[in-house]
């Protein structure tokens, strides 16, 4: 009886590790990126030069990462020349300004993922972005503007840069910068 007992338990030792490095195997093919996943090849094939974000001003960092979820902190239009898109939605700039506004935005969040990853590749998808419009308040266009943040995204990362996402108006941003955008990311491990 005992050595049947034995035998029983060593099967299901035997089960239970297969069944494991099965599971091993299916997670670890989940955490690379596909060979033809390169959206570094796609940003010079738009012509996109990403660029040095500086240090923050404030008392905060570009990105903290949680697991293997980024969490980018919100930033705002700044051009190549240094200067940010001002203005308000709605009043003194088109949705047409918002959303290259809202582009640019995207353009120096993917500075900081790159400073933070060394390579766009680590990019398994984006999760969420909450996007903030500077308003008038009778201004009702709030996600045509942010779509110039998400197309970038889904141009870069393709079905992996689509994401939950947020579009709302403020009756002021720092600066009075048109725009201001945060994004979670989840990177490859």
């Amino acid at each position: 009886m005992k050595y049947c007992i034995y035998v029983l338990l060593s099967f299901l030792i035997i089960s239970c590790a297969d069944v494991n490095k099965d599971a091993e195997k299916e997670n670890s093919s989940k955490e690379t990126a596909d060979v033809d996943y390169n959206p570094e090849a796609i940003l010079d094939s738009l012509n996109i030069t990403l660029r040095d974000q500086g240090i923050p001003v404030a008392n905060y960092v570009h990105a903290a990462r949680a697991g293997n979820l980024l969490f980018l902190a919100g930033k705002g239009p700044k051009q190549a020349n240094g200067e940010n898109i001002i203005g308000k939605l709605g009043d003194s700039l088109t949705i047409e300004q918002g959303y290259q506004a809202a582009r640019e935005v995207g353009i120096n969040q993917l500075s900081v993922l790159k400073a933070e990853l060394g390579n766009l590749n680590k990019v398994k998808r984006i999760v969420s972005v909450h996007g903030m419009v500077n308003a008038a308040p009778d201004f009702k266009d709030h996600s045509k503007v942010i779509n110039g943040y998400s197309d970038l995204m889904v141009e870069v990362f393709g079905d992996n840069g689509k994401h939950a996402r947020a579009a709302v108006g403020m009756g002021s941003l720092p600066g009075n910068m048109a725009v201001e955008i945060e994004m979670v990311v989840e990177i490859y491990e």
